[in-house]
């Protein structure tokens, strides 16, 4: 048997951290057995998914050396590599479902959906879609010849015990009362995840899906759909998330999980890769520092261990600095800055705002120096204030960083009006709402535009360093607090779209 593995990223968001750790291990156990790495598109989610964010996975995968053998930019014989050009496929397979009896059409409103969920809550039923949801052959006729909106769900059992193999953690049980009766095909057209990868994974030959472990309770589904289409399915090995140091799920509030900003940090890639490669796994000689290769030549996937890998940020720090003492010549190490910053393509756009305010070449360095760093080196007391107190200045900082977490496109004119909504919706003037943001992004609120300096840092270091001004200079909010802010936030996105 030729081992293919693959991994399936949607491209609604920041490459993280996450999907490079999972995409190594598939391609470290293809290399080492010899087989085949794909990389496909989960794009099924039409609203949110962008080209700006697929573009950036694939530039962010191939920065960090996980190179596939198949995908959307290589091609392959089993293509097309994004589930959106797929469409059409997977709609005869939920159809051919619901012809062998596995699957039928739902016509149930979201709030008919609402009250099977507590009608099964008060029965003490797992409160997942199940039970009264089919109706009669023939009014699905007659509700299809009306036009009337549907999506597609499978059959689950409502007893019994679903039974799954993973190569690392043996047999796994689960009750099939837990399992809902889950969208195939949603009313758009688009199939559901579940659907699109089983039917990706069986038309592209993968043999074995190696994933995160948060998938454990999906695969019943997916068992269940390999035996109603009659195919074989993969191998499972599910994977132990990553943590963060307090061995909560690694999340971008906690940690940065963007690889763009690693890359924008100065990290070497291979520090990344060679630390993403110790998340769970070890090599032979237990070795800290090793290369992409020499993790090949030794993987053996029963050596990855169960508990949840924690995500150190400083562990990482140590071990790029081993990467850049040890392994570069003092002309690669040159070379090396030249490619991160100081090159044409990143000081082109900074020079209409650095020329016109200097009087010395010498004045570059200490005006742009924002541009080149990490997190700044700020206090509480560069937040003061004239009008606003301390609480008003979180708010700010803690408004626009949700405002921009959800900004797809990042452009100067998008991050305007991004800033601009919230000020107003906050009535508060543009020069007050702004200084916050400025000593957050340039450590001054007497920097040139701070929207084009946050368009040029770009989306990863800006909501890095307006977090970490939030979070560790001022001390964020209380747990109590967040719940009262997170009311305030969702009462001016009200208001926005009232407007």
């Amino acid at each position: 048997m030729t081992v293919r593995t693959r991994i399936a990223p949607s491209p609604t968001g920041d490459p993280h951290v996450g999907t490079a750790y999972i995409a190594l291990f598939n391609l470290c156990f293809a290399r080492q057995h010899g087989g085949q790495f794909i990389l496909r598109i989960e794009d099924t989610d039409q609203t949110r998914s962008t080209q700006e964010s697929e573009d950036q996975i694939l530039e962010a995968m191939r920065w960090m050396g996980l190179d596939w053998d198949e995908g959307p930019d290589v091609g392959g014989p089993h293509g097309p590599y994004r589930q959106s050009e797929r469409k059409d496929g997977y709609r005869q397979y939920a159809e051919d479902l619901i012809a062998k009896g596995h699957a039928f059409y739902c016509f149930r409103t979201p709030e008919e959906l609402d009250v099977i969920r507590e009608e099964r809550k008060a029965a003490g039923l797992n409160p997942g879609i199940k039970g009264d949801l089919e109706l009669s052959e023939e009014e699905v006729q007659t509700r299809l010849a009306a036009g009337e909106s549907y999506v597609i769900r499978m059959k689950v059992p409502d007893e019994g015990t679903c039974v799954i193999e993973d190569r690392l953690r043996g047999t796994i049980e689960i009750d099939w009362s837990q399992v809902d009766c889950q969208i195939l095909l949603k009313s758009d057209g688009m199939p559901t995840y579940h659907l699109a990868n089983v039917v990706d994974d069986h038309e592209m030959k993968i043999t074995h899906v190696i994933r995160g472990e948060e998938w454990i309770n999906s695969a019943p589904k997916h068992k269940l759909l390999y035996q109603y289409f009659g195919w074989e399915m993969p191998e499972l090995i599910h994977m132990p998330l990553l943590r963060n140091p307090d061995k909560s799920k690694l999340s971008k509030r906690k940690n940065p999980t963007s690889i763009t900003f690693y890359e924008r940090m100065g990290f070497m890639p291979e520090a990344l890769t060679n630390y993403l490669g110790r998340m769970g796994w070890s090599m032979p000689d237990e070795r800290e520092k090793f290369s992409l290769a020499e993790m090949i030549e030794n993987f053996d996937i029963s050596r990855v261990s169960l508990g949840g890998p924690i995500f150190d940020v400083e562990k990482l720090k140590w071990l790029n600095s081993l990467w850049v003492r040890e392994d570069l010549t003092e002309q690669e190490f040159a070379q090396r800055v030249q490619d991160w910053a100081f090159n044409e393509k990143n000081i082109a756009p900074m020079l209409s705002f650095i020329q016109g305010r200097v009087q010395t070449f010498s004045d570059i360095a200490p005006l742009a120096n924002f541009m080149f760093s990490g997190m700044l080196p700020l206090t509480a007391e560069d937040f003061a204030h004239k009008k606003l107190d301390e609480e008003q200045v979180k708010r700010v900082l803690q408004f626009i960083l949700w405002k921009l977490e959800a900004q797809r496109h990042w452009t100067k004119d998008n991050i305007f009006a991004d800033i601009k909504a919230i000020s107003l919706a906050m009535e508060l003037k543009m020069g007050d709402f702004m200084q916050p943001i400025f000593v957050s992004i340039a450590g001054t609120p007497n920097s040139w535009s701070v929207m084009d300096s946050m368009a040029m840092l770009g989306p990863d270091m800006t909501r890095a360093r307006l977090r970490y001004a939030l979070n560790e200079v001022l001390g964020g909010f209380s747990k109590k607090a967040t719940k009262k802010v997170e009311k305030e936030y969702q009462a001016i996105l009200t208001q926005l779209v009232e407007e």
